[in-house]
């Protein structure tokens, strides 16, 4: 319950609520949960898609980050390795253990020095679910086939991949179905403040423009937060040095067998994952560039697949150039930090800005990153606790997300259960299902009974069937929400499916 006074008394013609959320990116949805499932009522807008910028192009990983021990950042390496687990328990479909490979030679990171910062990344957040770290033979492991001769040790330690943009997407649709209006297409134009809260002006998709109130207003819109903040009074910019860092990725046909990832350590200091992705493909980057454009136009340039290329090369008996190069994708991160600092070690802690002028509050979200997302949206409920009157307790911590209410977050077992209680689905089809709705594969198959009741097929495994779950459910509406947001099908149709997509999704635009 909240103690919201006044406003209990709705006014018909203009819409009121106790927080509006500003950005659908993955701080913004986890904030709207939290949110929601303590009683406040809830107003989020994202003028595009769920996900459509950063949150959608991170490396896709749940991990505690170990190059940052070596910047002395223990206290974010302990935050994200705990979180680590919680999203493990709390998504087992989604989020999954993976192992990585480190490979060394004498020309890098002391070897005891590697074996010190693994053996602090193994005891630092409490592990429980995932093994621990150590070293092994690259001359007779199978890790070491694709590797070039002379890779003789290496190192092997567990962290997390996800599906950053499906996690975006369930969480936004908790915080809808514990309450929250979750409003994509939906554009922020102003806001004004009084002595009772926020007067926001929002343009819904169609045009026109709609007058909510609000008493509190986070503004978590990612690398847009300053050009927002610098619209509104007391926006608590203050003197937080942000920065935008872009980082991009390169995927190319698989690489080597098997489903371990490895972390290459370059010449310059920086490291480079290659990752396994979806089955048939390798993800590699990241890259780090400093961004002074616009973060709606944002692309991964010929310098950076070159650098990326370049490292891989020097460790992979298969040798990579751009040309074999089939899909790319960048983000641009909004960090704070000392301009003087080089761009791979500005900090990605987060920082929460609040501004409490006139009564009304202003919540402002300077970076983070996708691991601990669920614990800045419970740090950022803790500060409105008090303006807002919240009385529930902090309750994220031990909550599955939509899909991840399996016995034992035991994804195995639950996979097991599908394929015996729908055998005629093809196993590949059987796997990304449950990987991508977990128990809610309930709900994307009620009534079908065989493969003809999935209806059309559209290519690459997708049916109709699934696009109307998306559309209904999920806030889908163009082939790429679909195709390279709530999944990665868009590497697997070729342009004329995705145009018969886009097709459908015309035709069906008055779906409720």
């Amino acid at each position: 319950m909240t103690g919201r006074g006044p406003w209990d008394l709705r006014v018909a013609e203009t819409e009121s609520y106790d927080l509006l959320v500003i950005g659908g990116g993955i701080n913004g949805a986890g904030i709207a949960r939290d949110a929601a499932g303590r009683g406040l009522s809830v107003l989020l807008c994202e003028r595009d898609d769920l996900a459509n910028a950063t949150s959608s192009a991170s490396s896709k990983l749940i991990h505690g980050g170990l190059r940052y021990l070596e910047q002395y950042r223990f206290a974010l390496v302990r935050k994200a390795l705990i979180e680590r687990e919680v999203l493990l328990r709390a998504a087992p479909h989604i989020v999954r253990p993976l192992r990585f490979v480190l490979p060394w030679a004498g020309d890098q990171r002391p070897a005891w020095l590697l074996r010190m910062g693994l053996f602090i990344y193994d005891h630092i957040g409490g592990r429980r679910l995932l093994p621990g770290s150590g070293a092994i033979d690259l001359g007779s492991h199978p890790a070491g086939a694709p590797l070039v001769p002379g890779m003789g040790t290496g190192f092997e330690f567990f962290d997390c991949r996800v599906d950053d943009a499906r996690l975006v997407v369930l969480s936004a649709l908790d915080a809808a179905e514990r309450g929250a209006q979750i409003r994509t297409r939906t554009r922020y134009e102003s806001a004004a403040r009084d002595t009772e809260g926020w007067t926001v002006t929002l343009r819904p998709p169609g045009g026109g423009r709609q007058s909510v109130r609000a008493r509190a207003l986070v503004n978590a819109a990612g690398a847009w937060v300053p050009r927002i903040a610098a619209g509104l009074d007391g926006a608590g910019l203050g003197n937080v040095p942000m920065r935008l860092i872009k980082g991009s990725h390169i995927v190319v046909p698989r690489l080597y067998d098997g489903d371990h990832a490895y972390l290459l350590q370059n010449s310059d200091g920086r490291v480079v994952f290659v990752l396994p992705f979806e089955e048939h493909y390798s993800l590699i980057g990241t890259t780090d560039v400093e961004f002074t454009g616009d973060p709606a136009v944002v692309e991964t340039s010929r310098d950076e697949i070159d650098y990326l290329c370049q490292v891989v090369g020097r460790y992979f008996t298969q040798p990579i150039d751009p040309a074999n190069v089939v899909w790319t994708y960048s983000g641009v991160r909004p960090l704070f930090g000392d301009a003087a600092v080089e761009a791979p070690a500005v900090s990605r802690e987060y920082l929460l800005d609040m501004d409490l002028a006139a009564g009304a509050p202003l919540l402002s979200v300077h970076g983070g990153k996708i691991t601990t997302y669920r614990r800045l949206a419970e740090e950022a409920l803790t500060a409105l606790a008090r303006p807002l009157q919240i009385r529930k307790q902090a309750w994220t911590r031990t909550a599955p997300l939509p899909g991840g209410d399996m016995k034992d977050a035991d994804f195995d077992r639950f996979y097991g259960n599908v394929t015996r209680r729908w055998p005629w689905l093809p196993p590949d089809l059987a796997r990304r299902y449950a990987r991508a709705y977990g128990t809610r594969i309930e709900r994307l198959l009620s009534g079908v009974r065989d493969m003809r009741g999935l209806g059309a097929h559209f290519g690459g495994g997708l049916y109709e069937a699934e696009v109307g779950y998306l559309v209904d459910r999920e806030w889908a509406r163009t082939a790429d929400d679909i195709l390279w947001r709530r999944s990665k099908l868009g590497l697997h149709l070729s342009p004329e499916a995705a145009g018969k997509l886009s097709a459908w999704l015309e035709r069906n635009a008055a779906r409720p």
